[in-house]
């Protein structure tokens, strides 16, 4: 299905600076069918990577091939600035054989094929097994009471009572629509979302209830009245990996980055209590003539079998396509299997694919930054319920605006 490729070179933009290896051992494997093919991959940070796109498609710079999650790629499809994927490629995305309806609604819009569904998102708990040894823990957690009496457990203090490893690392500070994503992951567990879409397709929030007060309370307790964690301690992958946590919610990406900077690391990872989210990641065309034809070479070929394996093993992130054998992987690396191999009953959202998405993130983060930093709410549920009933309010305003929100 590959179509013939000239004399070409086409750029490669990715927003996950790991993966710049995957996209050049693809445009290596290329070599033998397409000799005079350049392929030029420039991966940067994912917040710097969405900027410059926003800058670079709608002047007309950009990239012929752009790798973005499903969530922002909207705006551009709403805009008509991504190509309509080639007759052949539509068919590989809508064969069942190749992925399920969740990844090719992921690279279509209103039913039309644009991208080749690459890889995805989807959390899984973290934790470090010496510590849960002299903890005395000898099962992951499994509900979110859980969560909170292993962090107490397991936090390490100094002589004074101050935390020095945080027995939990809580999304508490960094980018914005991080700090909400993994807010929206835990009220999950408590069986509770952001938002929601009815059955015409619109969306609400309505999470000022008893699940996400216990969702934000989660976190003020373990901050304020625990400590078991503070807004200032080292967090996320890198305190993982250097011991100043015990245990962190985060994607099948850190298992790569843990066998490179840290590989004598005593750690396992589990499933989360209820599910994940999943948040999908495609390929998306630009450009025009020669350079599209490239462009779209180079989309198939990363969705070779063998290239997406070579994803999983050597850089963590975890294949869209449908059918592939990971059996030689999990045997080498069986912390993936919290990843792949879950229950039947583990369930999954993801990002709504509308245009306001990153705004209502964004808004939403400010607002929980906020509240993180506020002893006084932490044992005053009337206070924390005016925190979501204002944060909720503000969602809904949002969705309103755009004539997404529900009745």
């Amino acid at each position: 299905m590959a179509p013939a490729v000239s004399a070409q070179e086409i750029r490669v933009w990715s927003g996950y600076p790991e993966l710049a290896p995957f996209y050049e051992h693809v445009a290596e494997g290329m070599k033998a069918e397409y000799p005079d093919l350049s392929v030029k991959v420039e991966a940067i940070a994912l917040r710097e990577h969405e900027k410059r796109l926003a800058l670079g498609l709608t002047s007309g710079e950009a990239a012929e091939v752009i790798e973005l999650g499903t969530s922002t790629a909207t705006r551009y499809l709403e805009n008509g600035l991504f190509n309509v994927a080639p007759e052949a490629v539509a068919a590989f995305v809508q064969d069942p054989a190749n992925f399920n309806d969740f990844f090719r609604d992921s690279a279509s819009y209103d039913g039309t094929v644009y991208g080749l569904p690459l890889f995805r998102g989807q959390s899984a708990l973290y934790y470090n097994t010496e510590m849960f040894e002299a903890a005395g823990l000898t099962e992951p957690p499994a509900t979110m009471a859980d969560y909170t009496t292993y962090a107490e457990a397991l936090t390490q203090r100094d002589g004074s009572g101050a935390p020095t490893v945080s027995g939990w690392s809580m999304r508490l500070s960094g980018g914005g629509q991080g700090i909400a994503e993994k807010f929206w992951i835990n009220m999950f567990q408590y069986g509770e979302s952001l938002v929601e879409q009815d059955a015409d397709g619109k969306w609400k929030a309505d999470f000022a209830n008893e699940q996400g007060r216990a969702a934000l309370k989660q976190y003020l307790e373990n901050v304020h009245t625990l400590k078991t964690v503070t807004i200032e301690m080292p967090a996320d992958a890198e305190a993982f990996e250097r011991e100043q946590t015990a245990m962190f919610i985060r994607e099948s990406w850190v298992i790569g980055d843990i066998a490179a900077k840290a590989p004598d690391l005593p750690y396992a990872t589990t499933t989360l209590p209820r599910g994940s989210i999943v948040a999908p990641v495609s390929l998306w065309i630009s450009g025009e003539g020669a350079e599209a034809e490239a462009a779209w070479a180079f989309a198939q070929a990363a969705n070779e079998p063998d290239n997406l394996l070579w994803l999983l093993d050597n850089v963590g992130w975890l294949p869209n396509r449908s059918g592939l054998d990971y059996s030689a992987i999990l045997e080498a690396k069986p912390a993936l299997a919290a990843f792949v191999d879950y229950p039947e009953t583990y369930e999954f959202f993801s990002l709504p694919n509308i245009g306001p998405v990153e705004e209502i993130l964004t808004r939403t983060a400010a607002r929980l930054t906020e509240a993180f930093a506020n002893p006084a709410l932490a044992t005053d549920d009337a206070a924390i319920d005016a925190v979501l009933v204002a944060t909720q309010d503000e969602i809904n305003g949002l969705l309103q605006r755009e004539g997404l929100l529900a009745e």
